[in-house]
């Protein structure tokens, strides 16, 4: 019954919570919804005044399938599948760490530490563990499985940001709240505008813009490094991968794993045969979990 209580009110508070978000855009404060349509708008203006590929058409190839995944992954899978199971799954590990005697967290906190410094190390620490994450999606041939429809892009756009398999979400989370939750307490206001960020410096990773940071690259990634992470030809020196970062490259440059040998506008994209790659929604998700 408690597992009932914990999946009925999940589903009830983050229904509530998008409705509102969609018919009540004022209300709450906040919005994140109409935000992402805002920034997805604004960097698809970018890519149609200055398209770093002007042979691309302004609806590339897959468009519609990559702004179906947009609005799929960030919002309506929640609604679906996360929420009930992602709480089920934070009762259920409490309750085993309780059982074999370990503390149900957190472990270290960091919520008496000022706000900017909280700030800087949720950051930090949440970057990185998507950085290890990313990276193990392509060491490990089980998870690669569903990471292959992120890199089934053959033509990049800022909607190509957000086209991944839901099972993906499961894994991201799930180490970002061992982490973030289990591990180490924060007391963070305002993280909203945090994940704004973040969702900017993906779209603009992804887009058919040219953007050079100058110094600043060592730091955060952009379209020219994420380009070669989309590359369908692997160079010997990185056969598994390479720019794993999601908004910050310094991962890449301190663990060896930065590659960006030349402007790469007009490299291939994709992974061998893709070609073959099922080419809508349903058809990729269940091309994962068949045998090969």
């Amino acid at each position: 019954m408690e597992i009932w209580e914990v999946i009925t009110r999940a589903y009830t508070g983050y229904g509530r919570y998008l409705y509102k978000q969609i018919f009540h855009p004022f209300e709450g404060g906040h919005n994140s919804f109409y935000l992402l349509i805002f920034i997805s708008l604004l960097i698809w203006g970018f890519e149609i005044a200055f398209p770093w590929r002007r042979e691309q058409k302004v609806f590339r190839k897959d468009f519609w399938l990559d702004a179906f995944y947009m609005f799929f992954n960030y919002f309506f899978f929640n609604l679906l599948i996360y929420m009930a199971l992602s709480n089920t799954t934070e009762l259920l590990f409490k309750k085993a760490m309780t059982t074999i005697g370990l503390s149900s967290g957190p472990l270290v906190s960091f919520a008496n530490l000022p706000l900017w410094l909280q700030f800087i190390l949720f950051f930090l620490i949440y970057d990185f563990v998507q950085w290890c994450m990313h990276n193990a999606l392509h060491r490990f041939p089980f998870l690669w499985r569903f990471h292959r429809v992120h890199h089934s892009v053959q033509e990049m756009g800022f909607a190509a940001h957000l086209r991944y398999h839901f099972m993906e979400n499961i894994v991201y989370r799930l180490a970002l709240y061992i982490f973030l939750s289990y591990l180490f307490q924060f007391k963070l206001e305002h993280t909203f505008w945090m994940y704004a960020a973040t969702t900017l410096i993906g779209h603009l990773n992804h887009a058919n813009i040219r953007l050079d940071y100058g110094p600043l690259k060592y730091l955060l990634n952009s379209p020219r490094m994420h380009i070669w992470h989309h590359a369908k030809a692997l160079p010997a020196s990185h056969p598994k991968g390479m720019n794993f970062g999601l908004t910050l490259s310094i991962w890449d440059y301190l663990f060896g794993t930065n590659y960006e040998p030349y402007e790469g506008r007009d490299i291939e994209l994709g992974f061998e045969d893709v070609e073959q790659f099922p080419d809508n929604f349903i058809e990729q998700q269940i091309e994962a979990f068949q045998k090969k």
